[in-house]
């Protein structure tokens, strides 16, 4: 949220002598604490609390504080709706953002939820979710430092934002083979010499797979990529159509395929979400259809997929 610009004004009359009138001019608060704006609206304060998390007024989060821009609360106020005019140029677009994941591009579609897509990597859709060009980004990063996938990157990048970090699921990933390959390559050391289908730079699978050759003391010389592949499900396609040897892929994918499949690694795929934008249509009727009986027997079907947590908070901004 852009800062909102000192002006000054005239706040009243100090104090008057025979002769003369002193006019004090003051600052108008650039923002209002969670106590001012509770007596400016005569609410509780708990219930300031209760409107900032549902995101139906403007706030700022700066050192764990919650500070309300005044100017924008006042027209918020004046045009007696949840934002009114003003907050509507700081609307985010109805986007979804980050990284590909094959069950949640089902069901975007399948919930008709309206929401358009741009699959880019997670790491650049927190760039994005950061700039607010989406309403939610999904993310699959680890941080290998602390054992831990995605909370380090949203903390680092959009810790000021209005957002919550939910999970979607828990997905199995490795490497996806032809099936007579199966044998011959058992392991990331098995690698050397063979033909990878890379994903995108900044995707979390790309970032994922090359810190694990590294571990695993492999070089990019060692190995042969092919065409970058923009999804999880390209990426895939191009061992099945004989492009590639190998995928860092997804189990569920690669069963779908009738392709091999060694497990490497469990992760965590989250959604990072606009709190305003959670309580707007389209995120509403996205996230009523993944409680669906339809959503649960699609999910049932794929391979290596846990969503069991799926809506639950991982972190809060």
């Amino acid at each position: 949220m852009l800062p909102v610009p000192r002006q000054r004004r005239d706040w009243g009359i100090e104090g008057r002598t025979k002769n003369t009138v002193t006019v004090t001019r003051q600052d108008a608060p650039e923002f209002l604490t969670v106590r001012e704006l509770a007596s400016l609206l005569r609410i509780k304060e708990r219930k300031v609390y209760e409107l900032a998390a549902s995101g139906e007024i403007p706030v700022s989060r700066v050192t764990g504080k919650l500070l309300f821009p005044e100017r924008e609360i006042r027209a918020w106020i004046a045009g007696g709706s949840s934002g009114g005019d003003a907050l509507q140029s700081n609307r985010r677009p109805d986007i979804f953002l980050g990284s590909h994941d094959p069950l949640l591009e089902w069901a975007i579609r399948q919930s008709r939820c309206g929401l358009a897509t741009r699959f880019d990597g997670s790491l650049d859709g927190l760039a994005h979710f950061a700039a607010g060009d989406g309403v939610a980004t999904g993310l699959h990063v680890h941080d290998s430092g602390a054992g831990v996938w995605n909370i380090a990157h949203v903390k680092a990048t959009c810790a000021h934002e209005n957002a919550v970090l939910v999970a979607w699921a828990r997905r199995h990933r490795g490497l996806v083979l032809r099936p007579d390959a199966d044998e011959a390559i058992r392991s990331l050391a098995d690698l050397e010499g063979r033909s990878i289908a890379p994903r995108q730079a900044g995707s979390g699978t790309q970032t994922l797979f090359e810190d694990l050759l590294a571990q695993a003391e492999l070089s990019h010389d060692s190995v042969t990529f092919c065409e970058t592949a923009p999804t999880e499900s390209d990426a895939v396609l191009a061992v099945a159509q004989g492009h590639a040897e190998v995928a860092f892929g997804l189990e569920s994918l690669a069963r779908l395929h009738g392709l091999a499949f060694v497990p490497v690694i469990e992760e965590r795929f989250d959604l990072l979400v606009d709190r305003r934008a959670w309580f707007e249509p389209p995120l509403q009727r996205l996230f009523a259809f993944c409680t669906s009986p339809s959503f649960a027997a699609h999910a049932a079907e794929f391979s290596g997929y846990d969503v069991a947590g799926l809506g639950s908070v991982v972190w809060n901004a």
